[in-house]
């Protein structure tokens, strides 16, 4: 199972949200590159970088937060937030980001979504931001009616490979994941689901493992010390 650290950026700082509440945000590290180094010299192979003012704004707006963490050698970097646009999109994946996350465009410009996977086969994934079981879009701030099993499905035979699982209400609470609803949606398509939300121990990675993730996303946790990086990589994989 893959463990990937989280790099939320606001404004340039690395921070955190409660709920994904702009309201409720704690600020960790004004230098986003060195959260990164931190997170690689503990062993991360990955970082989950989301553009938090661009997923309000639905542009990209921390471009050089993002480029500051891509210079960190030896780590790679995968970004969301914001990202509606095929101008975004190619700005990201020109500079050998990794992949992108979107989110919003799967369900406004899903046609967005298939033509970039045709450009990009491994650069594109899909985050399914749940709510009681049903997409939100825009930052989290607008809710759909859109079951996240039929969001995922559309998207798959649309091409995507891997896609992104939160459960909102989870989020930055340290409480644990909806680990009932992750199993239900891994068994239900035959693509990789990241984990993300609400994971605060070792456990519940076990726990997420056991249910089918194929990785996951720790954000909080790790900034408040809950799980130690180093210790979770090496248990669980990079």
């Amino acid at each position: 199972m893959e463990i990937i650290p989280a790099i939320d950026l606001r404004h340039g700082a690395c921070v955190r949200l409660f709920q994904g509440d702009f309201a409720r945000e704690e600020v960790f590290d004004l230098d986003p590159s060195a959260v990164a180094l931190r997170w690689k010299e503990a062993g991360a192979r990955l970082v989950h970088v989301v553009d938090l003012d661009g997923a309000a704004e639905g542009r990209l707006v921390n471009r050089d937060g993002i480029l500051a963490i891509q210079s960190v050698d030896g780590i790679g970097i995968e970004v969301g937030g914001g990202i509606r646009t095929r101008e975004d999109a190619d700005w990201l994946l020109s500079r050998k980001i990794e992949r992108v996350v979107l989110g919003t465009v799967a369900v406004e410009d899903p046609s967005l979504v298939a033509g970039l996977v045709a450009a990009y086969p491994s650069g594109v994934a899909v985050s399914l931001d749940a709510r009681d079981g049903f997409v939100t879009t825009r930052g989290w701030l607008v809710g759909t009616e859109i079951p996240v099993a039929d969001l995922c499905r559309s998207m798959r035979d649309a091409g995507v490979s891997r896609f992104v699982y939160t459960d909102v209400r989870r989020d930055g609470t340290m409480t644990e994941p909806n680990f009932g609803a992750l199993e239900e949606l891994v068994r239900s398509i035959d693509v990789p689901v990241i984990a993300a939300g609400g994971i605060a121990s070792l456990d519940h990675l076990s726990r997420l493992r056991d249910a089918g993730a194929a990785g996951a996303i720790l954000g909080k946790a790790i900034y408040v010390g809950s799980i130690d990086l180093h210790e979770a990589v090496t248990r669980f994989g990079g």
